[in-house]
């Protein structure tokens, strides 16, 4: 439906902040099971026929108009992040897919550790849930999203079989996962949400026209609004876009009635609701309950803990890249989609730091991307073309994935003085990298470098930390049992107030060393399923 159809003035039993990764998932799972849904989305559809991949000056845009960082991006629908005090820039997109429409599609699942970090190493918390207790919303999603990959991978469990069969690795996959293969350490073809054949409505195997990163025209790789919301919107969800949510709103007795926001022409609206799901991601969420304080709630929304907008992690990255001059392997299709190594993803305690890592193999990069800098950087001057010549398409990286365990002062809070162009507060990030997380970069780069010394590169080049790297948000509105320690329950659910509901990746307690939207989405269904069983107290 259009946002003309659409009546604000009618009470709906759910409403929805956010339509990416987790609001498309609840909104599907939902409207499926006879719920009347509504989704608000500070952003747009998207018209893949106008994507940067569509035109030669790609890289350019991707570095502009399509940059993945908001405070470059600068679009109408953007909030303005301050994160001056951050070592981190956190990256995201506002429109209907949400981030998953600049994803990399990269989706390993966490391993059943990652669930008790307290039990298994003394650090963190451990989840109030299991990797069991998810599996089958692992599984479904991977349907819905359509997953490429392959059974039998040694470093996790069991799992049934992908939909597709993997990505191709390609030149450079195959000569690393043979570096991998005489150093006797793990490697897998990565699971990722992008066709290797034809699968889903209208969309066809990825052709390798170039990087998918900001937006796939050929629909090859999955988002949301290809997906999830098409089924969403046929059983009758409302998704209104260009809508700014200003603060959920509360009765006397501080339950959710639904939310003040800011329609696309400018007008202030209200929209009612029986109960409220956030899915605004890690920055957005504990922004908009922060603003959403009252008398009967002077800290924000579901705050009664302190615990809102604090345990932020990122994950933290670095890299290596080696040169390979007599190689020339492909540089466009999937940025880091060949193969993954977990060698030293679990707690080893003959090293200096616990938890662990995983490596991406990413696919060199672009001739402008090249020679402007990224990673490795090509010098400008005299020497330019010939290092241009030397590097283009003979460039391999391992990418690091760091688990970037919870700390309360890394947080997001509300900055006293920047605004977005609505006048509300925009979010400040406070973020410090651990010493925990340096010792795990610092071990990874070296190991990364026999890696690509094993593979034949002449040079590698170190790129010691990423900071234009937050693309996983989490941990501002952890889950868990205690009331006093987090925000939400095992179900998603405030402990505050019974008709609020948290699914994106807030609700994190641990990261993990992988991409986290395949959990994000697998904890949006089941709090969706606990919805459909446990809570017909919400329909009308």
């Amino acid at each position: 439906m259009t946002n003309a159809d659409h009546n604000p003035k009618r009470t709906a039993e759910v409403l929805i902040v956010g339509a990416g990764a987790s609001g498309a998932a609840v909104a599907a799972s939902l409207a499926e099971d006879g719920f009347d849904v509504v989704c608000i989305e500070q952003g747009h559809w998207q018209d893949a026929s106008k994507f940067p991949t569509v035109k030669p000056d790609y890289e350019l845009r991707a570095m502009s108009s399509w940059s993945i960082n908001p405070n470059k991006r600068k679009l109408p629908e953007d909030y303005p992040v301050n994160n001056d005090d951050s070592a981190i820039e956190p990256v995201m997109f506002n429109g209907v897919g949400g981030s998953t429409i600049l994803w990399a599609a990269h989706t390993p699942r966490l391993h059943p550790s990652d669930f008790r970090v307290k039990t298994l190493d003394g650090v963190a918390d451990d989840w109030p849930i299991s990797y069991e207790d998810l599996e089958p919303w692992y599984d479904l999603n991977d349907h819905v999203m359509g997953c490429a990959g392959i059974a039998g991978d040694p470093a996790n469990p069991p799992r049934s079989e992908r939909p597709m069969t993997p990505i191709p690795l390609g030149k450079d996959g195959e000569m690393l996962a043979g570096a991998f293969d005489r150093l006797g350490w793990h490697w897998w073809p990565s699971d990722n949400y992008v066709n290797s054949t034809r699968y889903g409505e209208g969309r066809d195997a990825c052709n390798f026209c170039g990087h998918n990163m900001m937006g796939c025209y050929q629909r090859a790789k999955s988002s949301t609004d290809l997906n999830y919301w098409p089924r969403a919107v046929d059983h009758g969800a409302e998704l209104v876009t260009g809508a700014r949510v200003r603060e959920i709103t509360t009765d006397s007795s501080g339950r959710a009635t639904g939310v003040n926001y800011q329609d696309a022409e400018g007008n202030d609206q209200h929209q009612a609701a029986r109960a409220v799901v956030m899915a605004a991601n890690g920055v957005g969420t504990p922004r908009l309950l922060l603003m959403s304080k009252s008398e009967n709630h002077p800290n924000g929304l579901a705050n009664s803990s302190g615990m809102v907008g604090k345990n932020l992690m990122f994950h933290v990255y670095a890299g290596v890249t080696g040169i390979f001059p007599d190689h020339e392997g492909e540089w466009v299709g999937p940025a880091a989609n060949m193969i993954l190594s977990q060698e030293f993803y679990e707690t080893d305690p003959g090293r200096d730091f616990v938890r662990g890592y995983s490596y991406q193999t990413g696919r060199g990069q672009g001739p402008g991307s090249t020679a402007r800098g990224g990673s490795p950087r090509v010098p400008w001057g005299a020497d330019h073309h010939a290092q241009m010549q030397r590097r283009f398409r003979n460039t391999v990286g391992l990418g690091v994935i760091g688990d970037d365990l919870p700390e309360q002062h890394n947080s997001v809070s509300l900055d006293p003085n920047l605004t977005d162009n609505s006048g509300l507060p925009a979010p400040k990030i406070t973020y410090t990298v651990s010493d925990n997380s340096r010792a795990l970069l610092d071990h990874a780069l070296i190991q990364g470098q026999k890696v690509l010394e094993e593979a034949g590169a002449d040079e590698i080049m170190v790129n010691r930390f990423s900071r234009e790297a937050g693309w996983h948000l989490m941990g501002t509105a952890r889950m868990g049992d205690d009331p006093e320690r987090s925000v939400v329950d095992s179900n998603g659910q405030s402990h505050d107030i019974d008709n609020l509901f948290i699914v994106d990746g807030s609700v994190f307690v641990t990261g993990g060393a992988v991409n986290p939207t395949p959990t994000i989405q697998a904890i949006a269904l089941r709090t969706a399923d606990y919805i459909t069983n446990e809570r017909e107290d919400l329909k009308a």
